[in-house]
């Protein structure tokens, strides 16, 4: 093994955990937060950014290999239906009146946005 594949396998476990420990967080952040809006945050921001993370860290391990298109697959997959999810989330705890009095500045789904 010369210096350059020991490289790239070190980058490839400091990817994989510091992934470990976004994902750590956002578990963290759904435990701890008080409100639907603050776990959904927690939920989806760094939860995504660790996948993606742990996905190059695997992608590094297996390069060369036919299953690294199938890393890039799911993150793509992830980054394409985390936004929605998280919207859909949203908007079902404001219909459903979850979130904290006074968190919202801007009402833009009030009386006179209702759909």
């Amino acid at each position: 093994m010369n210096w350059f594949e020991a490289a790239l396998r070190w980058l490839s476990y400091v990817l994989i955990l510091l992934g470990a420990a976004f994902a750590l967080t956002a578990a963290l952040g759904i435990v701890r937060f008080p409100d639907t809006l603050s776990r959904m945050h927690a939920a989806t921001k760094p939860q995504v950014v660790g996948l993606i993370l742990i996905l190059l860290g695997a992608a590094i391990q297996l390069r060369g290999h036919g299953n690294v298109w199938m890393l890039v697959l799911v993150g793509l997959f992830t980054l394409l239906t985390a936004p929605a999810v998280a919207h859909l989330i949203g908007r079902t705890a404001y219909r459903e009146q979850r979130g904290r009095d006074g968190l919202l500045v801007i009402n833009e789904l009030g009386d006179d946005g209702e759909e």
